[in-house]
């Protein structure tokens, strides 16, 4: 009977099995073995008997033996228990110890969410009480069978199919047990929470499949709807994945005539649905988009060109005409040439469609691009010094990308939307990229600074998920009615710190909760960030799949250290403008973040400020961001920077900039009181502005508030 269901499995539902070596290095240990894996269907319990090696014991719950379940169930071996009774677990122990093979699924009930729900620690402690080893199992696919629970009757909604291909992926096995001086309470927390992270990262491990972006692009299309629209922008210009493939061939056939040979070329243009034809039409052709910041000015971008050897600027007259960046394109003229998208779409005649239609997906060179090749030079925003040339490989994205999933599930009929630049890493990976090639919906909006327009855009476009800073969703909040983010399912926030007034005004007046994160250009970008099932306020979560991190002591600061990281997210390297086009990977892999942070007992992360932005007053170090969070907090609406001056007796001294009118050294000093802070944490100078510079990225452009502060100082 087992023979002929495996055989119907492997017939319909094109069953593969990844990762059976580490099932054999389980067994080879000689102790008990408790497979554990993620539940997303009625088929999860047959796919574990039927192709994992070896007679599983099931726990199941007893209320759940019903309908098509209770007739499955006839094939295994199953201990069925109430899984409210304290003690439910002891059949699965008693099992264990007499060297059965069992099984658990700790979510403890099938998926209606399509991500990872809450894990019940009791798998944990059986695990710790026998001295099982445990061997992880993800199960993929089966989410989109009629069998699982996203019909849309409980919660979550896909588009459900008689026979997906489903993938099993069997990791290296794994021991879980808790500190010896844990106990009680304590303990049940330290195993629930390293459960719920082998779960979650699982996924990504699992998931996680290196190929080049423009290969990523034509598998979404194909596993899931390659005829929907994925792609929509404020001109209504709607896109679907095999639109976007067809269109990414015949424009970069076009461009090839002109760039032919040329390894980085600029991309200046803003969040519609041509930049990611273009993205997509280099892609395709073996070329490297290198991002400019359009916001930056001509100096900036001509140093970005130069620093990336980057010949030739794809950009658009409709664009240079709204933005009024003649003078910007210009002065780029003079060093790299100039292509305008409307001269080569008017080279494109029918025939070329024609003939991009009929060329197959796997035909054009970007197809077969390495995965360690470079995929994307970004510039670092400048916000403490001169821009970098930041190369991240087709490898760095994709892996992002699913450690992204793996922390927060976007279903594929989702919309993300994205008003962040795609200069900017953030609004690259995380607001385009992710939700283009994981199945979901983006819609491009062409600036973040509309307060007014924005909420009401995400209204109508019915969207699921937002991405900003805090100075953006506090500009969002001032403007928009309480409805219009009611389908939000997350807002997540990065780039700067999150002021808990900035959380706070959400939940009171949309009653939705913002996620913070933590990244930067250089992974990617993401690093950790806070998610329903695992968050922390005040902290940027925990890290995501993948990352190793060390802390590094810095000479005059106690707590925390400088965050060092590594992993598949990590770059390429950096191109400097002294030595253009040379690429200078980080050494031995690991990247220094510049980051002051401290990771607590169950791996949040909180950033306690840059490494670069502390101020040595009197011999005591001082973080500049430490000083603004007191004044954030008396002054929640006003927009305030702090920075240093040499002072020629104490060292240094701190000055406010900032464009509340209400703020003086006496208020200042008042708001230092109520927040019990030190005698050197007051700004000795505040100086009022109209408008505190940012960047096009949503980051105070603290190299202009230091200039401003110097200006003060120098009578000018």
């Amino acid at each position: 009977m087992k023979f002929l269901a495996k055989l119907l499995f492997k017939l319909f539902y094109r069953v593969e099995v990844r990762g059976l070596e580490n099932y054999h290095a389980a067994r080879q240990s000689e102790r008990p073995i408790l497979l554990i894996a993620n539940h997303v269907s009625l088929l999860d319990g047959p796919l574990i008997d039927l192709f994992i090696p070896g007679r599983t014991t099931f726990m199941i719950d007893s209320r759940q033996i019903v309908g098509l379940r209770k007739w499955l169930l006839k094939l295994a071996d199953y201990v069925a228990v109430d899984m409210l009774n304290a003690m439910a677990t002891k059949h699965l122990i008693k099992a264990l110890k007499a060297g059965k093979q069992c099984m658990i699924f700790p979510e403890g009930r099938i998926t209606t969410t399509g991500s990872l729900m809450k894990v019940y620690d009791g798998t944990a402690m059986v695990a710790e009480k026998t001295g099982a080893i445990v061997v992880p199992i993800h199960i993929e696919g089966a989410q989109f069978s009629k069998f699982s629970y996203l019909d849309g009757t409980r919660a979550a909604w896909v588009r459900q199919r008689w026979f997906p291909k489903i993938v099993l992926t069997v990791l290296p096995p794994k021991e879980i047990a808790a500190p010896a001086d844990l106990n009680g309470h304590q303990k049940h927390r330290y195993l629930q929470n390293k459960l719920f992270l082998l779960m979650r990262d699982n996924a990504f491990y699992a998931r996680y499949q290196p190929r080049s972006l423009f290969a990523q692009l034509v598998h979404a299309a194909d596993f899931y709807d390659g005829k929907g629209i994925c792609l929509n922008d404020i001109n209504q210009a709607q896109m679907s994945r095999k639109k976007l493939i067809i269109a990414s061939k015949v424009l970069g056939h076009a461009l090839e005539k002109e760039i032919a040979g040329q390894k980085r070329v600029g991309v200046l243009l803003p969040n519609v649905s041509g930049l990611v034809a273009t993205f997509f039409a280099l892609q395709a052709y073996g070329h490297t988009p290198a991002m400019l910041n359009f916001t930056a000015g001509a100096g900036p971008m001509c140093s970005a060109c130069r620093t990336a050897e980057v010949e030739t600027v794809v950009t658009s007259r409709k664009f240079v005409d709204a933005m009024a960046l003649h003078a910007v394109v210009d002065e780029l003229a003079k060093v790299v040439r100039i292509i305008f998208l409307e001269d080569v779409r008017e080279q494109i005649g029918g025939l070329s469609k024609v003939l991009g239609v009929l060329r197959s997906d796997s035909s054009v060179p970007g197809f077969y691009a390495e995965p360690d090749d470079e995929a994307v030079v970004l510039f670092t925003s400048g916000s403490e010094g001169a821009p970098k040339g930041v190369v991240l490989s087709h490898a760095n994205i994709l892996a992002n990308i699913e450690q992204v999933s793996a922390m927060l599930q976007m279903l594929p009929h989702e919309t993300v939307f994205n008003a962040l630049p795609t200069f900017h890493s953030f609004g690259l990976t995380a607001g385009l990229l992710w939700p283009l090639l994981k199945g979901a919906r983006c819609f491009l909006y062409p600036s973040p600074l509309h307060y007014q327009v924005i909420p009401e855009m995400a209204y109508q476009v019915n969207a699921r998920y937002m991405f900003g800073t805090d100075t953006f969703f506090t500009g969002y909040a001032r403007k928009a009615h309480p409805m219009d983010f009611y389908n939000i399912a997350a807002f997540v926030a990065g780039a700067e710190r999150l002021r808990p007034e900035t959380r706070q005004l959400y939940a009171d007046k949309f009653g939705k909760p913002i996620y913070e994160g933590y990244g930067v250009t250089e992974t990617s970008p993401v690093l950790a960030v806070n998610i329903p099932q695992s968050h922390k306020s005040g902290t940027v979560g925990q890290f995501i799949p993948g990352v190793e991190y060390r802390l590094e002591p810095v000479p005059g600061i106690a707590e925390g250290g400088r965050l060092w990281v590594k992993g598949p997210n990590v770059m390429k390297g950096y191109l400097f403008n002294d030595n253009p086009g040379v690429l200078v990977p980080p050494k031995d892999g690991w990247h220094d973040t510049g980051d002051i942070v401290k990771v607590d007992e169950e791996g949040f992360v909180t950033i306690l400020g840059r490494a670069k932005r502390f101020a040595k007053i009197a011999g005591e170090m001082v973080s500049l961001t430490a000083v603004e969070n007191y004044i954030n907090k008396h002054s929640p609406e006003g927009h305030h920077a702090v920075v240093s001056v040499p002072d020629p007796k104490r060292g240094e001294q701190l000055v406010l900039v900032t464009d509340d009118e209400t703020l003086s050294k006496q208020t200042i000093k008042e708001a230092a009181r109520k927040a019990g802070v030190a005698e050197i944490m007051i700004p000795k100078t505040v100086i009022l502005v109209e408008q505190v510079p940012i960047l096009g990225t949503g980051k105070t452009n603290y190299p202009e508030v230091q200039k401003i502060a110097e200006r003060h100082f120098n009578g000018n």
